[in-house]
């Protein structure tokens, strides 16, 4: 449990350093549109910055593949929700996004759901679960299918919406809650993954891995999360779109993955209730934030009319 922590917050440190890293290179780089996804591929590869955050993600997503055979689902996602303190104080600094009050509740309110996952923990193999088990084919796509097709039309349609003219400026609460539809799929994806590889070599693995939906889904999900997480990051902050991202992804990862892999969950009243209690406040985050950003003010000589002069 304790290393499994531990490299669940170095997962946490990779992903927030990679996503700051991709925003600063992302503000010189021409609008992004996901329909034109040749022209997103050649604007980000022409990028050394953003290429270097892209390589810190991957290390980050090789540290998530390492949880997921040491942590059950549930307790790894509590503790990745960890990395939405990081991120927003790493986009204060970074990148000059100064987070409002709203944010800055929402910040408390990750830190106490962190702490109570962290507090629902047992020792050893103490719920009964099979940290390394596979899921059955069918529950996985059943849950993964529809929840990836209404991630994509409602990011589609926030894109829309946002394209019309005299729109407030969207804070990027809609296009975090598709994207974290999407990487929550991608997170069941992972975990799958990983169990293939728990007792086995690579070798030994890999054919029957190749014959199941999650390297498939993984580069699905990959594929897709690149050029919509690519697009949000560059219209809105990042101290509001990832940590969005992060919560709904958490929250569905948590809810399905539980399901999916038949992880259960604590049997003591006492932990089980701080393993609810953390989720039912991580879901707290997205009723926080605001779904538009404020306007900029406006000075005073330039929102006063102009009167006519007579000679």
């Amino acid at each position: 449990m304790i290393l499994g922590v531990a490299v669940a917050l170095l997962a946490n440190a990779l992903y927030s350093a990679g996503f700051v890293l991709e925003k600063r290179a992302l503000a010189a780089l021409p609008a992004l549109d996901p329909r034109r996804p040749l022209h997103l591929l050649r604007a980000l590869a022409s990028s050394p910055g953003w290429l270097l955050g892209f390589t810190v993600l991957g290390l980050g997503f090789g540290a998530q593949l390492k949880v997921y055979q040491l942590l059950p689902i549930a307790v790894a996602q509590g503790v990745f929700l960890s990395g939405t303190v990081l991120l927003i104080a790493l986009s204060a600094v970074a990148l000059g996004e100064r987070p409002g009050r709203r944010e800055l509740l929402a910040t408390g309110v990750i830190l106490l759901a962190l702490l109570a996952v962290i507090g629902s923990l047992g020792g050893g193999d103490a719920d009964g679960n099979r940290v390394g088990a596979a899921a059955p084919v069918l529950p996985l796509l059943a849950v993964c299918l529809p929840c990836l097709a209404f991630g994509l039309l409602l990011f589609l349609a926030s894109l829309r919406r946002a394209g019309r003219r005299h729109r407030r400026s969207s804070s990027g609460v809609p296009y975090g809650v598709a994207l974290g539809l999407l990487y929550g799929v991608s997170s069941l994806a992972i975990k799958g993954t990983s169990a293939a590889f728990a007792d086995r070599s690579v070798t030994a693995a890999l054919p029957e891995l190749l014959r199941g939906p999650h390297p498939w889904l993984l580069i699905a999900t990959g594929a897709a999360g690149l050029a919509l997480s690519q697009t949000a990051l560059q219209r809105c902050r990042a101290s509001v779109i990832v940590p969005v991202t992060t919560t709904v992804s958490s929250i569905f990862t948590v809810i399905a993955g539980t399901v999916v892999f038949d992880e259960h969950l604590p049997t003591e009243p006492l932990r089980l209730a701080l393993r609810l209690g953390g989720t039912a406040l991580a879901v707290l985050v997205l009723l926080t934030l605001p779904r538009h950003d404020e306007p900029s003010p406006v000075p005073a000589h330039q929102g006063e009319p102009r009167h006519a002069t007579t000679q």
